[in-house]
């Protein structure tokens, strides 16, 4: 029995009405058409990136890192462009405390070996006492070298929480790009995988049909406890820290509101 949306005895409440394959081809050639508009708008802002005028610093300007002070020069390990992410730090708290958003960004950016293939090395910044940061690094398995900024004005250092691109002309320095907030949102592929399923990420800012489960706030989802229930509470702790070894539901120190 084909089951459409003139038949709603047989629709299912609070999900997508039930077409036959005609019908749901009809629809998603349709939005097909705005996705495509989308994808061109979003070339078009990127060739408007490639035209932005650009920031000389100093390269000379030292950063920490597992072998001590290096210049930020290093960050690029010959190549011409390097892209950065600063992430927040809370001094003194423990790995649960540390920033969950920061954290799950870190975490979609394990490989960057297509990056590197194009010419582009990539690092992550922080204002973290070098040996609280390396303890985090350690614990979390992330594989990409982390520096601590600790000190040190921006555009190396300073306000936390951005991507931000550089380019190297032989040993001079350019500040290109940078962004923050949503603007992160291109690293973290989850966003993008749950953009695309019927109940996509689940907060109360999204535009959904009536009777859809109510959403939770912004990045709801990204503190759970052992059991992978989502909270903010003593026993929650970012979402990839409950896959490495030895974690476990402890009190979290440090910082307790939402990320943004």
């Amino acid at each position: 029995m084909t089951t459409t949306p003139e038949n709603p005895a047989t629709e299912l409440p609070g999900r997508p009405p039930i077409v036959d394959q005609a019908t749901w081809q009809a629809a998603r050639d349709e939005l097909l058409v705005r996705e495509k508009a989308h994808t061109r708008a979003g070339d078009a802002l990127a060739a408007a990136r490639r035209r932005l005028p650009m920031v000389e610093l100093d390269g000379t300007v030292e950063v920490i890192g597992p072998d001590g002070p290096v210049p930020f020069l290093e960050l690029f390990q010959g190549r011409p462009e390097l892209v950065v992410y600063q992430h927040m730090w809370h001094d003194g708290a423990p790995h649960q405390g540390q920033c969950e958003g920061c954290t799950t960004t870190a975490w979609h950016l394990q490989d960057a070996s297509y990056l590197n293939a194009r010419g582009v090395s990539f690092a992550i910044l922080t204002e973290g006492r070098w040996a609280e940061v390396a303890a985090f690094v350690e614990f979390m398995g992330y594989t990409q070298p982390w520096y601590s900024v600790r000190g040190l004005a921006g555009p190396v250092g300073g306000e936390m929480g951005y991507l931000v691109c550089f380019l190297r002309v032989g040993d001079r320095v350019f500040r290109t790009y940078s962004c923050t907030a949503r603007g992160n949102e291109t690293v973290n592929s989850a966003l993008g995988l749950l953009d695309l399923t019927p109940y996509g990420r689940g907060e109360k800012w999204e535009d959904n049909p009536e009777g859809w489960p109510e959403g939770g706030h912004s990045c709801w989802s990204w503190r759970t406890d052992a059991d992978g229930n989502a909270t903010w509470g003593p026993t929650g702790r970012p979402v990839p820290q409950w896959t490495r070894p030895g974690a476990s539901p402890v009190e979290t120190l440090g910082r307790q509101g939402h990320c943004h």
